[in-house]
């Protein structure tokens, strides 16, 4: 097992979103699908979170099959059930009932010891005049950067 950390992002979450509050959760994968992360074959610009029987499930996650798995090779667009304490599994689903918040995936992460953490955050949908700021702002910071540069 390497000793690195392996970290993916959903750049499209901080985009459309506003994340208020995050968390970092637990994933339930099968073996192939690891081994197909380690590979970078995983796709979740659009995953969002629900909640089915006290439980926190992601879906919209695509683990793209392992190549060199067998016929027990894992589904690629299954649900994964996140490992959260129920408190806050209480907590986040009286906010989710609140207007207007939900639950993206925005990043996830492989630690030193192999296992797999997401990173969920509780989101409000940004208006379309919020994502043009956040475009203005983007590109007159590169602007100050490229003249400071030289």
């Amino acid at each position: 097992m390497s000793s690195k950390i392996i970290t993916y992002k959903n750049k499209k979450a901080f985009y459309q979103y506003e994340l208020v509050e995050k968390l970092t959760a637990g994933i339930v994968l099968f073996g192939t699908e690891i081994k197909s992360i380690r590979e970078g074959k995983i796709n979740f610009t659009d995953s969002y979170c629900v909640f089915r029987k006290s439980e926190l499930w992601v879906t919209g996650i695509h683990i793209a099959e392992y190549s060199l798995g067998t016929c027990n090779n894992h589904e690629p667009a299954r649900d994964r059930k996140l490992l959260l304490n129920a408190r806050e599994i209480r907590k986040w689903q009286k906010k989710v009932n609140e207007k207007g918040f939900t639950i993206v995936p925005y990043q996830l992460t492989i630690n030193e010891k192999g296992l797999a953490k997401l990173e969920i955050a509780l989101a409000k949908g940004k208006k379309i005049y919020d994502k043009r700021d956040d475009i203005k702002t983007r590109d007159n910071k590169r602007d100050l950067d490229r003249l400071n540069k030289y």
